[in-house]
């Protein structure tokens, strides 16, 4: 059980506060939201951000490209430190071949879900990837609600990787995820946890990120935690 806390909501003036806050709350990974503008209307995070985050933090930084043609942007943010990185599978049409650049760089790779897009569009790449990230609100935007039908999706993703025989792999989450629903994603085979707004716009983000991890432990299987 891992959570990625989720720098979109932080303070970024004072970044570096933040990540201390992450990892003394007992966060496994840095979530970075890199947004172009194009394939999801916002401009967040270029490379030179993910180098200096890569630099202030012994944390493994996850990297969700939210990009249109990712196949320009991907060795960019490898070379600048991203360790997990996940792609859209909305939006390329060589995803096994960008995962397989992903490992050959030493990084995990993931595919991501959109709410509206069929399980079925990563069966293929199954054997290529690391992790499925499903998203629980439209990409875009930081501090939506959670789409409750979220939770049979992660379903859906945990079945088709079992039946792969990938049974190891993990099932992130990102979208609203909070102290109130995060036991049901849990249940429904997530294994990492994406929360942004649960833990910065909290008076303690450091208590806050204890809390959600706790939380999600305490609904994990046995044989998961």
């Amino acid at each position: 059980m891992k959570l990625a806390p989720s720098i979109l909501a932080a303070d970024l003036a004072a970044i570096h506060e933040a990540i201390a806050q992450c990892e003394a709350g007992g966060a496994d990974l840095v979530h970075v939201d890199v947004m172009d503008g194009h394939f999801v209307p916002n401009l967040t995070f270029g490379p030179p951000m993910v180098a200096a985050l890569h630099r202030r933090t012994k944390l493994p930084l996850d990297v969700h490209l939210m990009v249109a043609n990712p196949e320009r942007l991907l060795d960019n943010y490898l070379e600048a430190g991203a360790s997990w990185v996940s792609v859209h599978v909305e939006a390329t049409p060589h995803l096994d071949r960008l995962a397989q650049r992903i490992r050959q760089a030493g990084g995990r790779a993931g595919a991501v879900l959109n709410p509206a897009t069929p399980v079925s569009m990563v069966e293929d790449c199954l054997p290529a990837l690391d992790y499925v990230l499903v998203m629980s609100v439209n990409p875009g935007f930081g501090g939506q609600t959670f789409i409750p039908r979220s939770e049979s999706k992660v379903r859906a993703v945990r079945a088709l990787l079992d039946r792969a025989g990938n049974r190891d792999a993990p099932i992130e989450i990102d979208g609203g995820i909070d102290v109130h629903n995060v036991a049901r994603v849990v249940a429904a085979g997530a294994t990492m946890i994406v929360a942004g707004s649960a833990i910065f716009h909290t008076p303690d983000p450091e208590r806050a990120t204890r809390e959600l991890k706790a939380a999600a432990l305490a609904a994990a299987p046995i044989a998961s935690r």
